[in-house]
C-alpha cells in the first residue's frame, strides 16, 4: 500500500512511540509505576509514549485537537479534526512482561473516524486503515498485506475475543451472564488484554468476532475503522453506531457480528 501523507505522519508517530515502549519493555522491572485506580496502572513508559505521539502529531498537523487516555481532551484551533490516542493499550500486560500491547492512533474528521493506526512494537506489526482505502498490515519484513475479516458463518466455528472486567470495574455479574451464553455456542473465547489489538486481529481474521464493554474512545476508534475497511461490521452492544460514547463494541463479519450481538443481548435479557 502506498501510504498517503496522513498515514505516513501517523505511522511515524506510532513507530517513534513504539521504539520508546520497546526500550522500556526490555527493562520493565525498573519502571517507575504509579497507581491511577484499582488494577489500572500507569507507567512512566505510558507517559513518555503519549508525549512522543503528542509532539509528533502536533508538529505535523498544528491546530488539531486531541483526545488522549492520560491527558484527556486537548482542544485545538481546528475544530473539525481531532486525534484520538491510546499511547499504551495493554498497560497491565506491559508491566508483567507480556508482549500484547500497542500504540493506537485515530483521526476524527467532523465526527467521523477517517484513519487509524495500531502498532505492536514487540511483534513489529503495523495495522493501518484509511476510510475508503482498505485496511492493511505491515510486518517486520516490510511487506504489506490487505486485511480481510474471517469468512466463517457460524458461532459454532468461531474463535472470539472479549475483555474480562477486572477489580474496580463494574458489571462483573453481567459479564458472567454474557460469557456463559456465548461459551455455550462458540468454538473458543480468548482474552488478550488489549482492546485495540482485539479489533486489529478481528480485522485480520485472527479472531472471528469480538465484544467488550466499559472501554474508552481511544480503545475503539482506530480498530473500528480497521474492521470496517476489512469488510466487517462494527456496532456498540445495542446495535447502534455510538461506540465511542457508549464504550461498548461488537465486531466481526456480517453474520458473526449479528449472531454475537444477539447472543450477548439474550444474556442480558435472561
Amino acid at each position: 500500500m502506498a501510504a498517503s501523507p496522513l498515514m505516513t505522519v501517523m505511522m511515524a508517530a506510532a513507530r517513534k512511540a513504539g521504539k520508546s515502549l520497546a526500550r522500556d519493555f526490555g527493562e520493565v522491572e525498573n519502571l517507575q509505576v504509579s497507581i491511577k485506580g484499582p488494577a489500572n496502572f500507569v507507567s512512566a513508559a505510558d507517559h513518555r509514549a503519549e508525549q512522543i505521539v503528542f509532539d509528533e502529531l502536533s508538529h505535523a498537523r498544528p491546530g488539531y485537537g486531541f483526545l488522549m487516555e492520560e491527558r484527556g481532551a486537548v482542544p485545538g484551533v481546528d475544530k473539525t479534526h481531532r486525534w484520538i490516542v491510546d499511547p499504551l493499550d495493554g498497560t497491565t500486560n506491559f508491566l508483567h512482561g507480556n508482549p500484547l500491547f500497542a500504540v493506537a492512533i485515530a483521526l476524527e474528521r467532523e465526527g467521523q473516524i477517517v484513519a487509524g493506526i495500531i502498532y505492536n512494537p514487540v511483534m513489529d506489526e503495523m495495522f493501518m486503515a484509511e476510510k475508503g482505502k482498505g485496511a492493511f498490515m505491515a510486518d517486520r519484513t516490510g511487506r504489506d498485506r490487505r486485511l480481510r475479516v474471517a469468512a466463517r458463518k457460524s458461532l459454532e466455528d468461531a474463535l472470539l475475543a472479549t475483555g474480562i472486567p477486572h477489580r474496580g470495574r463494574p458489571n462483573h455479574n453481567h459479564f458472567l451472564d454474557e460469557i456463559e451464553e456465548v461459551m455455550k455456542i462458540a468454538s473458543g473465547i480468548r482474552r488478550t488484554g488489549s482492546a485495540c489489538l482485539d479489533l486489529a486481529w478481528t480485522a485480520a481474521g485472527r479472531f472471528d468476532g469480538y465484544w467488550e464493554r466499559n472501554l474508552g474512545a481511544w480503545d475503539i476508534a482506530a480498530g473500528s475503522l480497521m474492521v470496517r475497511e476489512a469488510g466487517g461490521i462494527v456496532s456498540d452492544l445495542t446495535g447502534t453506531q455510538e461506540m465511542l460514547t457508549k464504550g461498548s463494541v461488537c465486531a466481526g463479519n456480517q453474520v458473526i457480528q449479528r449472531s454475537l450481538l444477539a447472543a450477548v443481548s439474550e444474556a442480558r435479557q435472561e
